[in-house]
């Protein structure tokens, strides 16, 4: 959106608006930008979950593994988690033999235990990553 249209939709002239969105990027609020692309559109149509288990959880051991992760094209997303599994990624890919054949790389990957996965079969809520609705909902009560 313009920054006309959100001057507009939050009530203050562009000047200042622009002014305030610049000091939130400054301050590290706002990370960057990003165009949500359509997936399916663009010939992906596999969504997967991959739960990771490693051998180990020593720092270098953990660092290897998100070196991987982060070569990895069809990786979209990557936490690391507590509990049972250490890491579950989402990945993207265009069909099943492409996903395959990172599931080939990913359980050779250095220090993986054992990798499940789960296919994706309908997305109910993808919404931005912070809830900002509950803010204007506190500030109401």
């Amino acid at each position: 959106m313009t920054n006309v249209e959100l001057a507009r939709r939050v009530g203050i002239s562009a000047p200042p608006c622009l002014r305030r969105v610049r000091a939130l990027e400054e301050a590290g609020f706002i990370k960057g930008y990003r165009g949500l692309l359509d997936e399916k559109r663009l010939g992906y149509e596999v969504t997967v979950f991959a739960m990771v288990h490693l051998r180990s959880q020593a720092d270098s051991d953990l660092k290897a593994f998100e070196d991987f992760v982060r070569a990895e094209p069809l990786v979209r997303e990557c936490w690391m988690l507590s509990g049972e599994i250490d890491f579950i990624l989402k990945c993207v890919a265009p069909d099943m033999n492409a996903f395959q054949e990172f599931v080939s790389r990913l359980t050779a990957a250095p220090h993986v235990r054992n990798v499940r996965t789960s296919l994706v079969l309908h997305n109910s809520k993808d919404a931005a990553s912070v809830p900002l609705e509950l803010d204007a909902a506190r500030k109401r009560a």
